[in-house]
């Protein structure tokens, strides 16, 4: 799997969501290697997408169609100042990976330290999240350049990851989850309160 991360400051919110209802309306039934896209607006106006290929190859046929660079050049009008995006050719999923019955979405974007390690404390805290932590859905993490990363977890509900996040984990679980921190540095979070979430084929 490989994920490109786009993100920017939206100027037109209305806009830009006529242009994503045109995207999966119109594009997505013939877009290449496509497995599904995480996107949304958050509080401070940032739009953050996270769009899921077969692999970095099919992502960037994808982006040579002639129909998708027409529909990017609009989306863009809908930004004020540039829009960034990431190739992630180091991409994983846990506990399913993204799921499209999530109500809210939060990415992680930092640095770590060990992106290999981050990537086997998640495998090894599935077995533990799926029991104490119900309203997790799944998750991905992607990596790009020499240290950075970006991490969405996705969620049944706001409430019941706010609640979840106050109770005490146990020892083995708690363990993870501080090393997991001492990878992490420079991290900022992102809530999706209401994601736009597509997959292949729906």
């Amino acid at each position: 799997m490989f994920i490109q991360v786009m993100q920017g400051k939206v100027s037109d919110e209305e806009g830009l969501r006529r242009c994503l209802d045109q995207w999966v309306e119109e594009l997505q039934p013939t877009a290449i290697g496509f497995l599904g896209a995480t996107q949304g607006v958050c509080d401070d106006g940032t739009y953050i997408a996270l769009a899921r290929f077969e692999s970095a190859e099919a992502a960037r046929r994808n982006s040579e169609r002639p129909e998708q660079g027409a529909w990017w050049a609009e989306a863009q009008k809908c930004f004020e100042g540039g829009i960034s995006a990431m190739d992630c050719p180091e991409a994983m999923s846990w506990m399913g990976g993204g799921s499209d019955e999530a109500k809210f979405v939060q990415v992680l974007e930092g640095h770590t330290t060990d992106a290999s390690r981050m990537r086997d404390i998640l495998d090894e805290a599935e077995p533990h999240l799926r029991e104490l932590r119900p309203e997790i859905l799944g998750g991905t993490l992607c990596t790009y350049g020499e240290d950075k990363f970006v991490e969405a977890v996705y969620f049944s509900s706001e409430s019941e990851a706010r609640s979840h996040e106050k109770m005490e984990n146990p020892a083995g679980l708690q363990s993870l989850f501080e090393e997991e921190n001492r990878l992490m540095g420079d991290v900022s979070y992102y809530d999706m309160h209401a994601p736009m979430l597509v997959s292949a084929g729906r």
